[in-house]
C-alpha cells in the first residue's frame, strides 16, 4: 500500500518536472520566435541598415575648386588629381603596428614619422589623421595592395590646387592652403563641405571669391570585406564643382611684367581706359604658391617672411608711396580747373624758392628759367608747381584728386588688403594730428611729397581718367558678360556730359568742366616723353602705333640735409633704404589711347632712368596683344 502511494507521487511529481520543462520549452520557444518574427519582419528595416553599414563604407568626397581663367581662358589657377593615405582612429585595431606598417610600405624617414605620431598625439581622437597629402602612384597602389594588413587606413583619390604659372599670379589670386578653425567658424560653406585635408583660399582672390569657388562635396559607397578592404564601388554621387571665375588679366603682359620686375621690389599696373578692366596687376618680389598647397617647410617660409623686400606684401593694393611729380598732372589740372591758372602762366625758375625762412629746392639745381604749364610738365620744374599749389591750396587740390581716385580704394571690396590711402586737407590734419595746415606743406604736396601717400593702382586709374578724355570709369578684375564694351563705352564719353544726364546715365560722369584743361595736361604729358628736354625723353618709342605719353616721378624715403644735397651722390652711392623711389605713369597709343599704367620701382632712385624704360618695353606688348584682346571680345559678343 505504502509502495503504490510512493509510485504515485514519484508519478505526479515526473508528470508535474515534465509540465514545467514543457511549459519552459514552449515559453523559450515562443520567445525565440517573437524574437525571429521582429529581427526578420518587425526590425527587418532596422537591422539591415546596420548590416549595411558593417559590409558598406560611404565616403565624403573633397569639392573639386572652381577654375580661374585669364581674359583668353588660360587656366591661371586649376587642379590636379592627388593621391592621399587617411587613417580612421575608429577603425584601427592596433595604432602601433599600423603605422610602423605605412613607414615600411612608404620608406617613411623618421623624421616623417615622427611628424605623423605628433600630429596623432595633438589632434582629438576622432579625428582623421593624414599620414600623407601627396602620395606618389607607386605609393598609393602599394598601399592599396597591402589593405587587408593595414585596418583603419584609407587611401583617398582627391584634387590639389595647381598654378601653373608659379609666380606671375601670385599677388593676384593669392594661395589656398588647409583650412584651420578660423576658416571653418567663420565660413558656413567651408564648413558645410569640410572634409578631412580640405584647402581653402587664405588670400587673394582665392579668399575673397571662396564661396563660389568650394564646390560641394560627392560621395562614394564601397562593399567592404571583413578586413576593411574594398571589393566593390556601390554607389557614387558627384559633387557639384566650383564656379569657373574668368579675370581680366592677360597672362602674356602678367608674365611680362613680371619678367622686367625680376630682382627688384616694385609694382607694374596696366588698365583699360574705357572699361577699367585690370590687364596686368604684378607686384615683385613675389613667391610660388604652390608651396602652400601641402604645407609650407619651415626653411621655405622663413626665406619668404625673412625677405627684406617684402614679397608677402600686394604692392599695387598696400604699397603706400609718395607719388612724387607723378602728382603734377593732378596739380596742374586742379590750378585750371579752378581758374588759378591759363596755359600760359609762367613762373621764373631759379632753382630754389625762399618762403618764411625756408628753402625749397627745384630739382635742377641751377632751375629752368622761365617756363609755362607745357614746358615745367616736360621738364618736371618743381619750382613751377611750388606756385601754382600754393595758388591753388591743397583743400581744392585735394577735391580733384578725390574725383581722379586717388585717396579711395580702386577695387573696393575685392581684395580685402587693399588700402585707401590719403589726400591730405587743412581738416585732414586738424583732426589728425592737432594742428593747423602751414603753406609750406601745401608747396610739397604741389610735388606729391609730405603727407600724400597713393598705391600704383590709384596711379593708374587717375592716369587712365586723364588719358579717356575725364570720364569716370569702374575698374574690375573680373568678367561680367553684361559690361558694356570699350566701343559702347567710348561712344557714351564721346556724345558728351548732356547727352548721359538726357537719358539719366550717371555712370560715365566727367571729371572736368573745360575739355581743353584735360587736352592741355594730356600734351604736356606727350611732350615730357617724346619732345627734347622732357624727363622721359630717352624712353620714347617714335613709331606712332607704339608712342605714349607719360610723366616721371622721383618719391624721397627721407628728408635731403643740406650736406648731402652738396654731396649729389648716384643712387648707387647711397644706402638701398635711403635711395628715392622710382615712379612712371603713361597712356597710349597717343593718337588714340587705350591703356593706362603705372610703375613703381621701391629705392630704384630717378624715375627716368629706371621706371620710365621699362615702360617702354612693356607699351610694345601691350599694342601689340591689343588686337587679340578685341578678337576675344567680338568672339564673345558673337557667343551671346
Amino acid at each position: 500500500m505504502l509502495g503504490d502511494d510512493f509510485s504515485v507521487k514519484k508519478i505526479h511529481t515526473i508528470n508535474r518536472r515534465m509540465f514545467i520543462i514543457g511549459a519552459a520549452k514552449f515559453i523559450i520557444f515562443s520567445g525565440i520566435i517573437v524574437r525571429l518574427f521582429s529581427l526578420q519582419i518587425k526590425d527587418n528595416k532596422k537591422y539591415s541598415t546596420l548590416s549595411d553599414k558593417n559590409r558598406l563604407r560611404e565616403w565624403r568626397l573633397p569639392p573639386i575648386r572652381g577654375e580661374f581663367l585669364d581674359y583668353f581662358d588660360n587656366v591661371i589657377a586649376g587642379n590636379n588629381r592627388v593621391y592621399e593615405l587617411h587613417v580612421i582612429p575608429e577603425q584601427v585595431e592596433d595604432f602601433r603596428y599600423l603605422i610602423v606598417r605605412l613607414k615600411e610600405i612608404l620608406n617613411l624617414t623618421n623624421s616623417q614619422f615622427e611628424k605623423i605620431i605628433k600630429q596623432k598625439n595633438q589632434q582629438k581622437p576622432w579625428e582623421t589623421l593624414i599620414v600623407s597629402k601627396n602620395l606618389t602612384w607607386e605609393q598609393f597602389s602599394k598601399v592599396n595592395h597591402y589593405l587587408y594588413d593595414l585596418v583603419g587606413a584609407k587611401p583617398v583619390i582627391s584634387v590639389s590646387r595647381n598654378y601653373p604659372y608659379d609666380e606671375s599670379y601670385t599677388h593676384v589670386l593669392g594661395y589656398v592652403s588647409e583650412a584651420s578653425e578660423n576658416d571653418i567658424l567663420n565660413n558656413q560653406s567651408i564648413k558645410d563641405n569640410l572634409v578631412p585635408g580640405l584647402k581653402v583660399g587664405k588670400t587673394g582672390l582665392e579668399k575673397s571669391f571662396e564661396n563660389q569657388l568650394i564646390g560641394t562635396n560627392g560621395i562614394q559607397r564601397y562593399e567592404v570585406n571583413a578586413y576593411g578592404k574594398r571589393i566593390n564601388q556601390v554607389d557614387q554621387i558627384d559633387g557639384l564643382k566650383g564656379n569657373t571665375i574668368k579675370l581680366t588679366l592677360d597672362t602674356e603682359i602678367q608674365k611680362k611684367s613680371a619678367e622686367l620686375l625680376r630682382g627688384m621690389a616694385g609694382s607694374i599696373n596696366v588698365m583699360d581706359i574705357y572699361t577699367g578692366d585690370i590687364i596686368a596687376m604684378q607686384s615683385s618680389p613675389s613667391f610660388d604658391p604652390n608651396l602652400f598647397i601641402f604645407g609650407i617647410s619651415q626653411d621655405d617660409w622663413q626665406l619668404i617672411r625673412n625677405n627684406p623686400l617684402k614679397p608677402l606684401v600686394n604692392k599695387s593694393l598696400s604699397g603706400l608711396y609718395s607719388p612724387g611729380s607723378t602728382f603734377k598732372p593732378m596739380v596742374a589740372l586742379s590750378a585750371l580747373e579752378n581758374n588759378i591758372i591759363t596755359k600760359n602762366f609762367k613762373v621764373n625758375c631759379t632753382g630754389k624758392t625762399e618762403m618764411y625762412g625756408q628753402t625749397y629746392h627745384c630739382w635742377k639745381e641751377k632751375g629752368h628759367g622761365v617756363v609755362n604749364l607745357k614746358e615745367a610738365m616736360k621738364q618736371s620744374c618743381d619750382t613751377y608747381f611750388y606756385e601754382i599749389a600754393r595758388k591753388l591750396g591743397v583743400d581744392r587740390l585735394r577735391e580733384t584728386s578725390i574725383k581722379f581716385g586717388l585717396g579711395d580704394k580702386v577695387l573696393d571690396k575685392t581684395f580685402n588688403n587693399e588700402k585707401k590711402g590719403l589726400v591730405p586737407d587743412t581738416k585732414w590734419k586738424k583732426n589728425n594730428l592737432g594742428k593747423g595746415w602751414v603753406l609750406g606743406e601745401t608747396l610739397i604736396t604741389g610735388i606729391g611729397q609730405g603727407y600724400i601717400q597713393t598705391t600704383p593702382l590709384q596711379l593708374c586709374l587717375m592716369t587712365a581718367q586723364l588719358a579717356n578724355g575725364g570720364f569716370k570709369i569702374y575698374p574690375k578684375i573680373t568678367i561680367n558678360e553684361k559690361d558694356k564694351t570699350a566701343i559702347e563705352i567710348k561712344e557714351l564719353m564721346n556724345e558728351g556730359q548732356d547727352f548721359l544726364e538726357s537719358f539719366g546715365n550717371d555712370q560715365y560722369t566727367k571729371l572736368f568742366d573745360k575739355k581743353e584743361n584735360i587736352e592741355l595736361i594730356r600734351n604736356s604729358m606727350f611732350a615730357s616723353t617724346n619732345e627734347i628736354r622732357g624727363t622721359s625723353y630717352s624712353s620714347r618709342i617714335e613709331d606712332p602705333k607704339y608712342q605714349f605719353a607719360g610723366k616721371t616721378g622721383t618719391s624721397q624715403v627721407k628728408r635731403i640735409t643740406e650736406a648731402e644735397r652738396e654731396l649729389d651722390l648716384a643712387t648707387k652711392d647711397i644706402d638701398y633704404k635711403n635711395r628715392d623711389h622710382a615712379l612712371f605713369i603713361a597712356f597710349g597709343p597717343f593718337k588714340n589711347p587705350r591703356y593706362a599704367l603705372s610703375i613703381v620701382i621701391e629705392h630704384g632712385g630717378s624715375g627716368s632712368s629706371v621706371a620710365a624704360p621699362l615702360a617702354k618695353e612693356l607699351f610694345k606688348l601691350i599694342i601689340d596683344r591689343h588686337n587679340l584682346r578685341e578678337q576675344a571680345q567680338t568672339q564673345k559678343i558673337i557667343n551671346t
